[in-house]
């Protein structure tokens, strides 16, 4: 047994198209896609965290049970953007005050402010005013 904490090594995603979801996600985090392994495309690692996108039969269904939180100096002004690179915004979540996005497959993400923001006692968030 070791004194050492584990740490979170990479974050892989699910895809039907791994090329597609890497190249959306590439272009909007500024990573260029760095390695291609059996069913993996993987993006330069950043801060020791790894993203890649693994090739799988099953399709995305329901909502995702962990979601990434990018942030950004004016996340309405990204919003364009994400939707412009084949992203939309799930407007199902519009009550919560977060912007969430869904890359192409369906992957819910939020664009959040890059500083604090508040959030009231439901958990609600304030900062697209």
């Amino acid at each position: 047994m070791t004194d050492s904490p584990m740490q979170i090594n990479a974050l892989v995603v699910d895809a039907a198209d791994p090329e597609r979801l890497a190249a959306f996600w590439s272009e909007l985090l500024g990573r260029p896609v760095v390695a291609r392994m059996g069913p993996y495309v993987w993006l330069r690692r950043e801060g020791g965290l790894g993203l890649g996108f693994q090739q799988t039969a099953e399709p995305k269904s329901g909502k995702n049970r962990m979601h990434f939180d990018i942030a950004a100096p004016d996340p309405a002004a990204e919003q364009e953007r994400v939707e412009m690179l084949g992203g939309r915004k799930l407007e199902q979540y519009a009550g919560g005050g977060f912007l969430v996005m869904a890359d192409p497959e369906g992957n819910e993400f939020c664009i959040i402010p890059e500083g604090p923001f508040e959030l009231d006692d439901e958990g609600c968030a304030n900062y697209l005013g």
